[in-house]
Formats: C-alpha cells, sequence, structure tokens
C-alpha cells in the first residue's frame, strides 16, 4: 500500500513540481484521463494537429522533467508527458492496482483512447523505456516510433555498484538519501537543480511498487516493428553504455543508437544536449 505522506512533505512536493512545469513552453495545459488503472494526470504541449508524442518518464520522475524535450518537439508535434500511475507526480492509483506488464500495456491503451488516440510515438527514460519497449512489441499497431532515452530492463541489467547504492534509499526513502544518490550518480555532471530537487521529493512521495519483468529476449526484440531510437548516456553508473547499444544493434533490426558522452543517467531527460533533442525531433519527422 502507498505510504501515507503529510501535509508539509506534500506541499513541498507541490511546490516544487509547479517550479519545475512553470518553465515549460507556452501554451502547456493539462488533463486528467479516467482509466481502468487508475486517473492519469498529463501534460499537453504542441499544435492539436501534430503527430502525436507520449513521453514516459523513470519510476522516480515526473511528467514536469520533460520540458526541454516538450520544446523541442512541440513546434511539429502534439506532445503528451504523463505521470506514471503509482508512481510520484498527479495520477491517482485509485483503480485496478496494476501488477503485470499486460496492465501497463492495458493503461496505455485506456490513455491513448481517452485522448482520442489510435496510435502514437513513445519516448521513454529509463523504467519509462522498458514500459514503452513493452508495449510496442506488444501493440505494434499503435507504436508509430519508439525513442528510448538510457533504458533500463531493455538490453542488459544494472550495475551490482548502482544497485547497493540504491539500497538504502529503497529500504528507506526520503529526500536526503535520493538527493546524495543522485550526486553520486551524475558525479559533477550538469543537473537542473529544481528537477534534481523535486525528484529527490519524489522519493517521499506515496507509490505503488513498479512492475519488473524480464528483459526481452533475442527473438522478441528481432520482431519490433516500429522504427526506434537509443540515446545512451556515456557516464551512466545504471548500465554500460557501450553494452547497450552494442546489444541493441545486434538485436533491434535498424535501430538507430547515439551515445550522449556527458550524460549520465540521471540528468536525463532534462539535460539533453541541444543536438540529441534536434536529432530525436529530426527522428520522430522522419
Amino acid at each position: 500500500m502507498p505510504r501515507a505522506l503529510s501535509h508539509a512533505r506534500e506541499t513541498d512536493f507541490t511546490t516544487a513540481y509547479d517550479a519545475v512545469l512553470a518553465r515549460w513552453p507556452r501554451p502547456t495545459t493539462a488533463s486528467e484521463l479516467d482509466t481502468p488503472h487508475g486517473t492519469t494526470h498529463v501534460l499537453h504541449h504542441g499544435p492539436e494537429d501534430g503527430p502525436p508524442v507520449l513521453l514516459l518518464p523513470s519510476g522516480g520522475s515526473t511528467a514536469a522533467s520533460w520540458g526541454a524535450t516538450a520544446a523541442a518537439l512541440g513546434a511539429t508535434h502534439r506532445v503528451h508527458a504523463v505521470d506514471l500511475v503509482g508512481g510520484p507526480g498527479r495520477s491517482r492509483a485509485d483503480g485496478r492496482p496494476i501488477r503485470t506488464a499486460a496492465d501497463l500495456g492495458a493503461w496505455l491503451d485506456a490513455v491513448l483512447d481517452g485522448l482520442g488516440l489510435t496510435s502514437a510515438s513513445f519516448c521513454g527514460h529509463s523504467y519509462g523505456g522498458w514500459i514503452a519497449l513493452r508495449y510496442a512489441l506488444a501493440a505494434p499497431d499503435r507504436t508509430d516510433r519508439l525513442v528510448l532515452l538510457d533504458p533500463t530492463g531493455c538490453f542488459a541489467g544494472f550495475r551490482p555498484t548502482y544497485l547497493l547504492r540504491a539500497l538504502p534509499l529503497l529500504l528507506r526513502p526520503s529526500a536526503a538519501r535520493a538527493a546524495a544518490f543522485l550526486a553520486w550518480e551524475t558525479g559533477g555532471a550538469e543537473h537542473d537543480p529544481a528537477v534534481r530537487r523535486l525528484d529527490a521529493l519524489a522519493a517521499e512521495q506515496p507509490r505503488r511498487r513498479p512492475v519488473t519483468g524480464p528483459r526481452p529476449t533475442p527473438a522478441e526484440l528481432a520482431a519490433l516493428r516500429p522504427p526506434a531510437l537509443l540515446l545512451a548516456a556515456g557516464r551512466s553508473r545504471v548500465h554500460d553504455a557501450a553494452l547497450i547499444t552494442a546489444r541493441a544493434r545486434a538485436t533491434v533490426p535498424g535501430i538507430v543508437t547515439e551515445t550522449l558522452p556527458a550524460a549520465t543517467h540521471h540528468t536525463l531527460p532534462v539535460d539533453l544536449p541541444p543536438a540529441a533533442l534536434t536529432g530525436l525531433a529530426d527522428f520522430l519527422r522522419t
């Protein structure tokens, strides 16, 4: 069950969320979608008739972290950034619990239906990348294009050192532990302080245990139909960038891969370099 949250902590998180959201490009709107698995909070930007793109954050982050990506894509695409049901943010786990990958797929089906879309491109960071890849494999007719930002659980496992560092945070979540963990992983790399504060406070938000599962098999990856782009963080402490890009190229036909030398896992997506944002927009326009 989700942990109870004090009023002060809830207020701190709300204030931090609003501070990050205030820097989104204008106009940005928000809506709530009723789905069988919970009320889903979505941020929208870009022309209403533009090709749709759904942005899925990491398990410890929120839709608000996608502001720079929304600004880069919003000239040509209709951007929908989603707070994960059961994760931190403004979605509410007030429906049937999400317990399996199939439940995640049914939730995304309902999100697309709620947005009035038959299909969309998907862009996911970290755990959001795993969700996006799983959905693209299960629902290729509803997935136009797929972008994976340093995804976890897709092509390689976690480094043991990362898991050891994360263990105290997982056992006793707190903003202070999350801030220290983010400082260790980013290692002095440029990282937006407002987003870092929001992600640290997110550790104290009520959340449900995320759905996890095995990595897709080589046979499953070989059958991936939507065109795919992988952007790996060259300084990620989660996994080895060279390993995940090599495995992606070996298993996914036609996948485009690029390593961002200065990026770490947790500086994404907010600190995506301009060239990477341009390449992402170009890939989605192709």
